[in-house]
């Protein structure tokens, strides 16, 4: 057998295919998505009204039975739809634990 071929025998093979992606889909536990209070929700709402587009902010925000933290340039903010784009990410108002300028 030529020595080139010789290490495509040890190459990983795998048998169950998908099996990869759902362990780590088991990884994190979900958790629920908790109610901010009035004065929480009144501050969120003066923090927003702070951003501008083009400025560096960090957004604590639930998504898919976590808090997911992400830290970028604003690319649009659009008050009717109560959506805030960072980058390529578009974030619900309604989503939004934390933020920090």
């Amino acid at each position: 057998m030529p020595r080139a071929d010789r290490a495509s025998q040890f190459a990983p093979f795998a048998a169950l295919k998908g099996y990869e992606e759902a362990l780590r889909a088991m990884e994190y536990e979900k958790v629920p998505k908790s109610q901010l209070s009035e004065e929480m929700l009144e501050y969120l709402d003066y923090k927003l009204n702070q951003i501008n587009v083009g400025e560096m902010v960090t957004l604590v925000y639930y998504e898919d039975g976590a808090y997911v933290k992400k830290t970028g340039l604003v690319s649009k903010i659009d008050k009717a739809s109560r959506y805030i784009r960072i980058v390529k990410t578009d974030i619900n108002f309604d989503d939004i634990k934390d933020i920090r300028l």
